[in-house]
């Protein structure tokens, strides 16, 4: 009896392959699939995340953002570590809150290199790798796909970035954007 069971799936296979056909139970999703442009093949008139570098963050000001960023996180309850870059991802000031969680220091200084490095926020790979299932983001140089690593503009140049890691990411990105606004004189989502 198996043999004839794998006769008739043999044939039906050859003779999918003479027609040029598979069988599929609707057809209709592989069609739609087949006519829908590739997202990743739009080519855009200007290009994304083009602010320029400028001159590194002061340790003053690299502080002043930690310390907001604290402010906000106490306001919470949420114990977490806070970095600031410069604009060439050397770190300039850490905090480690009383109660934060070991693992999130390297977290949070890797949040804020990544986002002065590729001119962005984190949560910019978060959503591509979510929402979008662009898995090849995660085979780029010191990417790391979580909220909470925004850069800091002044006067439409990076000075550095803040990254904070220990809580939720949505509450380490609050936090970071509590920190950023202290130094952020320009959007940073164009």
């Amino acid at each position: 009896m198996k043999a004839n069971s794998y006769g008739l799936f043999a044939a039906f296979v050859i003779a999918a392959a003479l027609t040029g056909t598979a069988y599929s139970a609707d057809p209709a999703p592989a069609a739609a699939a087949a006519a829908a442009p590739d997202p990743r093949d739009v080519v855009a008139d200007k290009m994304g995340f083009n602010i320029p570098y400028g001159a590194p963050i002061s340790a003053q000001r690299a502080q002043a953002a930690v310390a907001s960023a604290a402010a906000e996180a106490t306001r919470h309850g949420w114990p977490v570590n806070i970095a600031v870059v410069d604009s060439g991802a050397n770190l300039v000031t850490f905090l480690r809150m009383d109660g934060a969680q070991l693992a999130s220091i390297t977290i949070s200084e890797h949040k804020a290199r990544t986002a002065v490095k590729f001119r962005r926020p984190t949560r910019v790979f978060e959503d591509l790798l979510q929402t979008k299932d662009y898995k090849y983001i995660l085979t780029l140089d010191d990417v790391i796909a979580s909220r909470g690593g925004i850069p800091l503009v002044e006067d439409g140049r990076i000075i550095g970035a803040i990254g904070c890691s220990g809580a939720s990411g949505a509450q380490d990105e609050v936090v970071c954007t509590a920190g950023a606004a202290t130094i952020n004189t320009a959007s940073v989502n164009k």
